[in-house]
């Protein structure tokens, strides 16, 4: 039987301000990419979801971010390798510390936003994030875009590389997803997303933005908890994905 891994982007909050809704969302996926503070995310907010994962038994993930709270991590940015390293490293340890503490662990590490996009051509930039998951835990997979240079380091230093497929952004033919400011890069029809869902799960391909159909063969699909009625929709690629005889499992 075909299998996928299902993980949304979760605590992405800061104080009183909260954007997802991590408890019913939990509910739903098999892998939790948790902010650790430099996009979104505070020690309580990571504590909280670490706690609702752990119950659920749902892996966590940590979603490490260039340091932009205010852009969402989402803006470009230059960072040196060994400074970014580090805070890479920083934050997959703060959110070890919450997980422990739940009585579980960080399971794998997903960049987010510019960062995530920047690691999928920019070497250094990739080798800056793989030294930092080096640094903190050597044996911690690394989810990432099929062909990606993270990918393809993570997997020469020795991290199992993972690779992850979206069912709500649109792609290029050659396999890279539509950046944001460009018309139609995220896909918000849900039976769109659905059917999505299913081909990438059970076939590994998927429409690209200008027609062509492309391979993108995936272990994990990412759902963002952060799309208008998420939690439904998640709810509704899960069970179209078993009806369609695919196994949800996580990967980690």
């Amino acid at each position: 039987m075909t299998s996928i891994d299902l993980n949304a982007d979760l605590g992405e909050g800061f104080g009183r301000w909260q954007l997802t809704d991590d408890e019913r969302l939990l509910s739903v996926v098999t892998s939790a990419n948790v902010a650790c503070g430099f996009h979104a995310g505070d020690a309580a907010t990571m504590r909280r979801v670490c706690e609702l994962a752990a119950e659920r038994g749902v892996r966590i993930g940590a979603q490490v971010s260039y340091r932009d709270l205010a852009g969402f991590g989402r803006r470009a940015m230059d960072v040196p390798p060994a400074e970014l390293a580090a805070e890479v490293a920083y934050q997959i340890g703060a959110l070890e510390v919450f997980a422990r503490a739940a009585g579980t662990r960080v399971s794998y590490v997903k960049p987010h936003g510019a960062l995530y996009n920047r690691v999928v051509h920019d070497e250094e930039q990739a080798g800056a994030v793989v030294d930092g998951v080096r640094l903190a835990d050597a044996s911690l997979p690394v989810l990432g875009l099929p062909g990606s240079r993270l990918l393809e380091l993570a997997d020469k230093a020795g991290l199992p590389a993972v690779t992850e497929a979206f069912a709500d952004r649109a792609y290029t033919a050659q396999g890279t997803l539509v950046p944001r400011g460009h018309d139609g890069a995220v896909v918000t029809d849900p039976e769109a997303v659905v059917a999505r869902s299913v081909g990438l799960a059970r076939f590994g391909t998927v429409t690209s933005h200008s027609g062509a159909r492309i391979d993108v063969r995936a272990r994990s699909l990412c759902l963002h908890g952060d799309t208008p009625g998420a939690v439904e929709l998640a709810r509704r690629v899960r069970e179209r994905l078993q009806e369609s005889g695919v196994r949800v499992e996580a990967f980690a």
